[in-house]
C-alpha cells in the first residue's frame, strides 16, 4: 500500500529518493521490453532527515543533501507515492551505497 501525502519530511537518518527512469529505448530507437530492462540503481535525493542520534543524544548529521545523486542497493527502501503521482523511496542513510559526483 502506497502512502499519498502533499509533503514528506523524513525523520532521523531517513532519506527520500526519486529513482532515475529506466532506459526504455536504445540510441538506435529499439524499444527494450520491460522484462529486459535492468533495475535502476541510482536516484536523486529529494528530502533529508536531520540525522540519527548517538548514545548521548547528539544528532549526527546526514552526509547527503537535497539534489545529490546516489547509488542505491538493488532491494530495499520503502515505496512512497506523493500527490504528484511519482514514485519515491525512503532509505536509511546506512542503506545508501555511495554518492555519485557529476
Amino acid at each position: 500500500m502506497a502512502l499519498v501525502a502533499k509533503k514528506l519530511l523524513p525523520l532521523f537518518d531517513r532519506i527520500l529518493i526519486r529513482r532515475a527512469e529506466a532506459i526504455t529505448r536504445t540510441k538506435g530507437g529499439i524499444v527494450i521490453p520491460e522484462k529486459a530492462q535492468g533495475k535502476v540503481l541510482h536516484g536523486e535525493v529529494i528530502a533529508v532527515g536531520p540525522g540519527a542520534r548517538n548514545n548521548k543524544g547528539v544528532v549526527i548529521p546526514v552526509c547527503v543533501k537535497v539534489g545529490d545523486n546516489v547509488l542505491l542497493p538493488e532491494y530495499g527502501g520503502t515505496k512512497v507515492q506523493l500527490e504528484d503521482d511519482k514514485e519515491y523511496h525512503l532509505f536509511r542513510e546506512s542503506d545508501i551505497l555511495a554518492k555519485i559526483e557529476s
